[in-house]
């Protein structure tokens, strides 16, 4: 019996794990700024405040925006993810079983990209609940909260330009969802709907999605709207695979792996909207 993996099977697995991170690994990721490539074990975000324009006279000095600059370090962990695969049970597997394994190891590790994007989130100062804003907490995610949120993105400039996103947790989707002005055609136009193809749907001019994988704090649940370019999220290595035959085991271990890190960049971007659940 050979004691190595037929190579064709190595570079079919890889590319497995590669497309089934690509299509549903991670949700929060394509919501977020993320940067590729990154060398080292730190990169830095940087951060542009905003300018004023001024008049100028007649051959005069042409007034400078005085712009104020700042960095936002974000320190890159490497994660991994792996599973133990029998030879004898290589002869029995099929090739959908073979999927499976490789689905797993790339939903765990973008599972992971989520929590670092959530835990960024989690570092966000703006708040349109709770004490000073006049909605409870004891009350779940109300369209009053979520009309708060959306004028406080408004009020700090936070751009309008299509790359707003807003996260919830399924119970304030459900509450969502009872709300006319988010669910019926009448509102938001019959090719908006939330129930056609995926959970997802735009609204206020954000794209708002369920995600279970959100911060509770006792009965709280911290849900978020923010501008894509208030979280950086950055990657040293994308998901690889690694599979190695171990003779002890008579088996071969496969290990997902990467190296990625999540920061918060600009928290004016980013309000957090806590519903109890």
């Amino acid at each position: 019996m050979s004691g190595t993996i037929e190579q064709a099977f190595v570079k079919q697995f890889e590319a497995e794990v590669a497309e089934a991170y690509q299509r549903q690994g991670s949700k929060l990721r394509p919501t977020v700024r993320s940067k590729s490539g990154v060398k080292g074990a730190s990169t830095i975000f940087p951060r542009v405040g905003k300018g004023t324009a001024a008049a100028k006279a007649r051959n005069g000095v042409v007034p400078v925006m005085n712009l104020e600059y700042a960095n936002a370090e974000c320190f890159l962990q490497d994660y991994y993810a792996g599973e133990w695969i029998d030879r004898l049970d290589e002869i029995k597997t099929a090739i959908d079983e073979r999927s499976v394994i490789a689905n797993a190891g790339a939903y765990a590790l973008g599972r992971k990209t989520d929590e670092l994007i959530v835990a960024a989130l989690d570092t966000a100062t703006a708040e349109a609940s709770g004490v000073g804003t006049g909605l409870a907490d004891t009350d779940g995610l109300t369209k009053q909260k979520v009309l708060m949120a959306f004028e406080m993105l408004g009020a700090a400039d936070v751009p309008d330009d299509g790359n707003r996103f807003a996260v919830v947790g399924w119970k304030q989707w459900s509450e969502l969802l009872q709300i006319d002005e988010f669910a019926r055609a009448d509102y938001v136009g019959d090719d908006a709907l939330p129930w056609k193809g995926t959970q997802a749907k735009r609204w206020l001019g954000a794209l708002w999605m369920p995600h279970s994988g959100l911060t509770k704090a006792g009965v709280l649940r911290y849900c978020y709207f923010y501008h894509k370019t208030a979280i950086g999220h950055a990657v040293a290595s994308e998901v690889v695979t690694d599979i190695t035959w171990h003779g002890d085991r008579a088996a071969h271990f496969v290990n997902n792996m990467m190296s990625q890190g999540a920061v918060m960049i600009d928290p004016t971007g980013v309000v957090r909207m806590r519903a109890k659940e």
